[in-house]
């Protein structure tokens, strides 16, 4: 009939385009990550990890998008300090590690790959949404104004950080690298994502709003990029720049940043330029609103960068099709069309029309909105 063959062609016509071609990222030796296309599943928190560990609810919902090229997890802490939204998983403790290996072993039966983004929330946390012991701690001693959500007494007021001092940092690096090869060694992943963007801790050095500090680790842009390169350089050292990646928010003002300050352009362009001496897999760049600064920023991250790049921010298939061949990226990230549309890869080579989702249950505990969509 007219209307299969004219799904055919759609099919045999979206199929041929680079989005859905296979890529491999850098590799090491022998050892190279193939994926099956350039569609990458955005990380997104959905606070559905009850007491922070990953469960069967978690793995279904990883499997169902395992189509995707990549897939990045939700953020996740390397440490108890590292916690701050409610209901996040972490990767620090045996139990959440065996957690974690389900996900991973469900995705990689379907023929998926999979990152684990590991995200420090440093000041972008509330006590109540960590367990006893844990610190709050930031580049300086300087809260987010607004409130954060709390299951116990819903929202609340921002505390006021504890300021690092040179061994909380030190602490900090090493909990990121074993949190990274506890994720690659024992939870199964393919590799890990740094989060480096959004307002979470690495975001928080960089930016000067976040970062008073005279020492090493603040002032200058190169000491306030300096956290993020010694993070990078200790994680890849423990499990490989062939699997490590980095996330970032040029100008992004999420979780009280500035978005774009004096000097922010060049300090990316000069991060692209570290983040490939080291030799990392891939820079993954969370994009706002179009602009000549956005354009610059991507500009000299490809110029400077040698791995792969990821570009994420409101892309379609026609315009994520457009930055592949034009060169400005190896790979495209979806995020909110990957909430409901678990086949999302399936449906844009069809053209299939694509579910609405309920973002009132983007953070609810349950199954509904999750993995349910009813």
């Amino acid at each position: 009939n007219l209307k299969s063959s004219k799904n055919t062609i759609n099919f045999i016509i979206m199929s041929k385009r680079l989005l859905f071609e296979s890529f491999k990222l850098p590799k090491v030796g022998k050892d190279q990550i193939t994926l099956a296309n350039r569609v990458v599943m955005a990380p997104m928190t959905r606070s559905r990890a009850i007491d922070n560990l990953p469960n069967d609810m978690i793995k279904t919902y990883y499997a169902q998008r395992a189509t995707a090229g990549l897939i990045i997890t939700e953020g996740t802490a390397p440490s108890k300090n590292g916690l701050g939204y409610a209901r996040i998983p972490g990767c620090y403790t045996t139990q959440q590690v065996e957690g974690w290996r389900k996900v991973t072993d469900a995705v990689h039966s379907k023929g998926g790959k999979i990152f684990l983004q590991i995200m420090h929330c440093g000041r972008s946390s509330h006590h109540l949404n960590m367990p006893n012991g844990a610190v709050i701690l930031a580049p300086s001693a300087v809260p987010i104004k607004g409130q954060m959500y709390t299951d116990q007494k819903q929202m609340q007021d921002f505390p006021v950080p504890k300021a690092m001092t040179s061994e909380d940092i030190t602490t900090a690096i090493a909990e990121y690298a074993d949190s990274a090869a506890l994720a690659v060694e024992s939870g199964g992943f393919d590799g890990v994502e740094i989060h480096g963007a959004n307002g979470y801790l690495i975001d928080q050095f960089l930016n000067p709003s976040s970062n008073l500090r005279t020492d090493g680790y603040g002032g200058s842009a190169q000491g306030r990029i300096r956290f993020a390169i010694e993070v990078a350089d200790a994680i890849s050292k423990k499990i490989g720049n062939h699997r490590t990646g980095i996330r970032l928010s040029p100008f992004g003002a999420f979780n009280g940043m500035d978005g774009e300050y004096p000097g922010s352009k060049e300090l990316f362009a000069d991060l692209a330029t570290e983040f490939s001496n080291l030799k990392l897999a891939y820079m993954h760049l969370m994009l706002g609103p179009p602009s000549a600064s956005i354009d610059q920023v991507k500009s000299s991250v490809r110029k400077n960068f040698s791995g792969a790049l990821i570009l994420c921010g409101d892309y379609n298939v026609d315009k994520a099709e457009k930055a592949l061949v034009n060169g400005e990226c190896d790979l495209v990230a979806f995020g909110r069309p990957y909430l409901a549309n678990p086949t999302l890869v399936e449906k844009m080579k069809t053209n299939a029309p694509l579910t609405e989702m309920n973002y009132a249950l983007n953070f609810t505990p349950g199954a509904e909105g999750f993995t349910n969509f009813v």
